[in-house]
């Protein structure tokens, strides 16, 4: 539109102008990295604080920044007047306990139980490990004391049982306790209950001698068997100990068990498992066991079993 003298206005140009805050990226990046870098120096600050105080101390820091420390305090030992009913002794009811008796963190394994019945089972079994290396130790010196026995060593087994000690004198393919087929004792199972019989005469705890032997099937014709012939074991092994120096009120029975309980399960016929165990009794099985009058001895056998010694 012309104005009154003909003239043609000027056209009206908007300039719009976008105003970029610090520089081409923007400056959010500071923010975050100054998070950041705030997030590592508190952490690092927390591992300095671990690293350089001590338990108390930690517990101490732990208990400032308790939300409810007010209320505990105030429920304390001494609130509420001159101690407030309770002792000066009395330990505080924070959460980490820091009162004038102290405490000790403990770690309790799962389906144990606590008390003077607990610690009791612990010092016991420490002492049964004790006695358990020390019976070893002493038979095992006994035995390099005799240069003839000294290779009998690895048939003498000393271990844990559920009612004491127990001690196994096993055969193996050299060596062998008994003549074959009888309960006659060979010249070297008697110096070897000669070394047994000194290591147990000084004890206290009652004895039970078990025999055993290996499944091998006997002759036809054969009137004994491997009950008879493992009681019978069992008693020469009790009379060879008697004649050592161990008394006859240490023996609270003699068993002949066969081939019913095999040392070597895999494989019933292994001559280790033809042995003669020697179950010291302790605790509750001494209770139970008790000394009593020996068994008499089994019938010897009169015949040979095929491969047995």
């Amino acid at each position: 539109m012309a104005d009154a003298g003909g003239a043609i206005p000027a056209p009206i140009i908007v300039k719009k102008v976008t105003i970029v805050e610090g520089g081409h990226h923007g400056g959010a990046w500071k923010v975050a990295y100054a998070d950041f870098v705030t997030a590592m120096m508190a952490f690092f600050l927390l591992l300095w604080l671990l690293g350089a105080t001590e338990e108390k101390q930690r517990k101490g820091i732990a208990d400032y920044f308790t939300p409810t420390l007010v209320k505990l305090r105030e429920e304390s030992a001494g609130s509420n007047g001159l101690l407030g009913g309770s002792s000066i002794t009395d330990v505080d009811n924070y959460p980490n306990r820091q009162g004038q008796t102290g405490q000790q963190t403990l770690t309790i394994p799962r389906d144990a139980s606590g008390g003077p019945q607990a610690a009791g089972r612990q010092t016991s079994e420490t002492e049964q490990a004790n006695r358990l290396r020390d019976l070893r130790a002493k038979i095992e010196k006994k035995l390099a004391e005799r240069r003839t026995l000294k290779h009998l060593a690895r048939q003498v087994r000393v271990m844990r049982a559920p009612d004491g000690f127990r001690i196994d004198l096993m055969d193996n393919a050299d060596f062998s306790m008994f003549e074959l087929g009888t309960t006659i004792l060979t010249k070297e199972a008697r110096d070897l209950l000669e070394v047994m019989s000194e290591t147990l005469k000084d004890e206290a705890a009652p004895l039970i001698v078990r025999g055993h032997t290996d499944s091998l099937p006997w002759r036809g014709g054969v009137k004994t068997n491997n009950w008879s012939l493992s009681a019978g074991r069992a008693e020469a092994t009790r009379q060879a100990l008697v004649l050592g120096g161990v008394t006859q009120n240490r023996f609270a029975r003699i068993e002949g068990v066969a081939d019913t309980e095999p040392l070597v399960t895999d494989d019933p016929a292994d001559p280790r498992n033809r042995r003669i165990s020697l179950l010291l009794l302790e605790g509750r099985g001494a209770a139970s066991g008790g000394p009593r009058a020996a068994a008499p001895a089994a019938p010897e056998g009169k015949g040979k079993a095929a491969g047995r010694r």
